[in-house]
């Protein structure tokens, strides 16, 4: 069995690699998703300027259980509401080095719905 410890190292390898080949730029940046085992959190990066845009995770108020698929496709929905407020209609996509799969799929899912292109 693969210990926690290998398991987050080998994530990071992932995310590292992934990194080398994508940045966001004034014109289209980069969504990046942060999935805890309790939350899931996404921020829209300018790699260039190296400023947060626009945020948002199951950490607010609004979230009960931050765990779960149904509050990942929320945070995806604020996080495209909030980003058309600043004018942002496209995005990368960085999944972090996690699988495109579960909790992540629903917040890419749920961003779309709410308006941005990736």
């Amino acid at each position: 069995m693969v210990s926690k410890k290998n398991k987050n190292l080998s994530r990071k390898k992932r995310h590292i690699r992934v990194r080398a080949k994508i940045s966001g730029t004034a014109e289209r940046p980069r969504l990046a998703v942060y999935r805890s085992i309790n939350n899931i959190s996404a921020q829209i990066i300018d790699d260039v300027k190296g400023v947060t845009l626009v945020s948002a995770s199951s950490y607010e108020k609004d979230f009960g259980n931050g765990g779960n698929r149904e509050a990942a496709k929320k945070v995806g929905k604020l996080v495209a509401e909030r980003a058309i407020k600043e004018g942002i209609t496209e995005v990368v996509f960085d999944r972090g080095g996690y699988l495109y799969h579960g909790r992540v799929s629903e917040l890419a899912e749920g961003a779309r719905e709410g308006g941005l292109k990736f």
